[in-house]
């Protein structure tokens, strides 16, 4: 490889770096943001051996400062290097699910719901089941009406929207789902759970954008999927993990005043993320989203105030939280329930974002665990208000 492969190989980096960030927002921490089309004409000039002004020049190198600053951003610090993996097939850690009581992963033990069960304790499912009977065909105004819509929304970042927007498409298709509930994707790119924490938030403002567009109230959301995740974490599991629970927390919170009627809400973890070639979600913090959802949860079940869902014991402050189906698998090593396994090209180019495949195989997965779980079929399929 000689020096015009190397110079080729730059030139494409920047060009694909002004195609993310000419999307940015306008204003950068108070600062006005650079105008990443203009530094890209004036790098094609480079490249066509045009000679730039001092004026342009100076420009062109505040956009690669930019470049840089955000590749920076992009890889683990320093001291989390050695537990971040890259470019890996497979890790050796066991999918939470097949983990038992006696298993442990640092502090943790194994099981969606703690203590190596997979199905919620008693009382919990049978408050699920209480909420689950509550779920109704709803009009604009939140009443009951037999031609009113049941409506489930999604809520996360750029994964999720890629997996729940195909989600939507295929279930639409299905000729199980009830025709009373009206699938709508509000989850959306680069916002992550600290980004739909604060009250105001613009991803909030979206959603119902997203609802209205759809021709549904936030009065007739009734059911959530809210898949755990924030951008470039770092440090040890209850350093990254106490963040994304407050930041989730804070979600739920937002959801529930958002949407009155929100009875459940399903939580989910993320994908392989083995792959990776950046510090976006490397593994272990994809593998460790898992138990953020599970502390959550248990923290309901615990009778936490912060997540209360029961009337007779105070302020509600949330919906149920139960599991939704759980995708993470070890990369080329097959769960041993149902042989899932992630393979290279079930991601994109970053190694973190689903492809085509790995869209539809959590799409399947979702949708499959509407048709057929206990706690979830019931209004995905049933024929309540009919």
């Amino acid at each position: 490889m000689n020096a015009s492969w190397f110079r080729m190989a730059a030139v494409g980096l920047l060009v694909g770096a002004v195609v993310v960030l000419a999307q940015e927002p306008a204003k950068r921490g108070g600062q006005e943001r650079i105008d990443f089309e203009k530094a890209r004409q004036l790098l094609q000039k480079t490249k066509s051996g045009e000679k730039l002004t001092d004026e342009e020049q100076s420009y062109l190198d505040k956009a690669k400062a930019a470049r840089r600053a955000q590749a920076g951003k992009a890889r683990p610090a320093a001291g989390d290097q050695q537990r971040a993996i890259f470019g890996k097939e497979t890790t050796g850690f066991k999918p939470l699910t097949e983990m038992g009581a006696d298993d442990k992963y640092l502090d943790q033990d194994g099981g969606l719901y703690g203590k190596g069960k997979n199905e919620p304790p008693q009382e919990h499912r049978q408050a699920a089941e209480a909420a689950l009977a509550k779920i109704k065909p709803l009009d604009a105004a939140g009443k009951a009406a037999k031609d009113g819509k049941i409506v489930f929304v999604s809520i996360s970042m750029s994964n999720a929207t890629q997996e729940f927007s195909t989600f939507k498409r295929i279930a639409d298709a299905d000729q199980a789902k009830s025709p009373l509930v009206t699938i709508v994707d509000c989850a959306q790119g680069g916002q992550a759970m600290a980004e739909w924490a604060p009250r105001d938030a613009q991803p909030w403002t979206v959603a119902m954008e997203r609802l209205e567009k759809a021709g549904v109230t936030p009065k007739q959301v009734q059911v959530a999927w809210i898949k755990l995740a924030n951008k470039g974490p770092r440090g040890e599991l209850h350093d990254h993990g106490d963040k994304l629970k407050a930041d989730t927390l804070a979600a739920i919170h937002n959801a529930r005043q958002k949407f009155p009627n929100l009875r459940i809400a399903y939580l989910g973890s993320r994908i392989y993320g083995g792959y990776t070639n950046g510090g976006l979600n490397p593994e272990p913090y994809a593998y460790e989203t898992a138990f953020v959802c599970r502390w959550l949860i248990q923290d309901q079940i615990d009778g936490g105030k912060e997540l209360n869902y029961d009337t007779s014991r105070g302020d509600v402050k949330a919906p149920l939280l139960l599991w939704g189906p759980y995708f993470w698998g070890d990369g080329t090593t097959p769960r041993k329930s149902d042989g899932l396994v992630w393979k290279r090209d079930d991601l994109g180019p970053d190694g973190t974002h689903p492809s085509n495949s790995g869209r539809e195989k959590v799409a399947r997965m979702l949708l499959e665990f509407c048709k057929t779980d206990p706690l979830a079929s019931p209004w995905f399929v049933g024929t309540a208000g009919r």
